[in-house]
């Protein structure tokens, strides 16, 4: 069995699928892209999506030819609700993107449901999700398709990678066709990847961290390294060269490693969450609604806070790695949202959210981000 092979098995055998059903990615948008394609979504279709995501999600659907739709977030779940997503529904809609976000999925069933009745497909973005559960159901089985994210402090890490579950067997074949276009990664891909695992795993720690991740970021932007996005996908809206690419042997043999650890972390991130939550409520400050705890999965512990800037200055100057996706509605774009098609105006949630989140780390010991919290409670709404 080959090294890809193996990697699919173990993660079909995580999720209780069937391998053929998946299909593995440099990166997880070109999942998107492919299923997109083998749905034959192009010029004149809409796919509908929360206006509060990563840019390189629109970017899939705009590189078909389709249009982005988006639909303002729920401001407690941070994901969209059924009723929003009707009311943007026309005749020109072919396909819902139903978006898990930093571990929480959100009325998939009655969004499905929805979906099925107007004879639209679903997909759902659990870039963030891989692992957790919705209502008892794997994150990602739900729906007609589900892409996934892989790469660095997603659920578990291939470096950078991303793959694609099909539930509709009507997908398979033409899914198969677009996916024998895949281009292999070059030996420079490879080489440069697996040079950035090992700095990662034995570099990117304690006195060395801050300045090795400013660095990182920087040469990324720069598109000298490989990076979560390359500069064009933050700058424009035409596919990039080299972007339709299949995994490589290194991220598989780095999946196949970090699948193990996978339940262990994921427990983690659960109990700590939970503790996070906890001092939230004590403090009276805002946090994820409590029917909504059991099925969130926890990759972040999302927080907001009034200077978001000045918070994660004091954090830095703290030595803790607060995170800051989403800090445009589009993140990571802090430019015009126009050539996405994105008027942030008409979507109020979105926008109030991405001025104000966090997210906070789940893994490790929180008793130093408890204090720190402590310290600056005033700022945190």
């Amino acid at each position: 069995m080959s090294i890809q092979d193996t990697y699919r098995t173990d993660l079909a055998d995580f999720l209780g699928i069937n391998t053929d059903q998946i299909s593995l990615y440099w990166k997880g948008r070109v999942g998107l892209y492919a299923v997109l394609k083998a749905m034959g979504i192009g010029p004149g279709d809409e796919v509908i999506l929360p206006a509060f995501t990563c840019v390189v999600v629109p970017n899939a659907i705009l590189y078909t030819g389709a249009t982005p739709v988006y639909v303002d977030i729920d401001p407690n779940s941070l994901c969209c609700e059924t009723k929003s997503i009707e009311k943007a529904i026309t005749p020109h809609t072919k396909a819902i993107l139903i978006q898990n976000m930093l571990g929480l999925s959100y009325e998939v069933h009655d969004i499905v449901s929805l979906a099925k009745a107007r004879g639209i497909y679903t997909i759902e973005d659990c870039t963030h999700g891989f692992g957790g559960k919705y209502q008892g159901q794997f994150n990602g089985l739900m729906s007609d398709a589900a892409f996934f994210s892989s790469q660095w402090n997603k659920p578990f890490s291939t470096g950078i990678g991303g793959m694609l579950v099909i539930n509709n067997q009507a997908l398979h074949e033409p899914l198969q066709k677009i996916n024998a276009t895949l281009e292999a990664p070059s030996f420079k891909d490879r080489l440069v990847l697996s040079t950035l695992i090992w700095a990662r795993t034995y570099l990117l720690k304690g006195f060395t961290y801050w300045t090795l991740l400013r660095w990182y970021r920087w040469l990324s932007k720069k598109g000298w390294v490989i990076g979560s996005s390359s500069a064009d996908e933050l700058t424009g809206t035409s596919m990039p060269n080299g972007y339709f690419k299949g995994m490589s042997l290194v991220q598989c043999r780095k999946g196949i490693k970090s699948l193990k650890s996978l339940k262990k972390t994921m427990l983690l991130r659960k109990n700590n969450a939970l503790k996070l939550h906890e001092w939230l409520l004590k403090h009276h400050k805002t946090c994820v609604p409590q029917p909504l705890i059991e099925d969130h999965a926890f990759l972040k512990y999302p927080l907001l806070v009034n200077d978001r800037a000045a918070f994660i200055e004091k954090s830095e100057k703290a030595r803790l790695p607060l995170g800051d996706w989403f800090i445009s509605p589009l993140h990571p774009v802090k430019s015009s949202l126009v050539p996405w098609g994105l008027n942030i105006d008409q979507h109020p949630h979105a926008r109030y959210i991405s001025q104000h989140i966090v997210n906070l780390p789940l893994e490790g010991d929180l008793s130093r981000l408890i204090n720190f919290l402590e310290l600056y409670q005033n700022e945190i709404l």
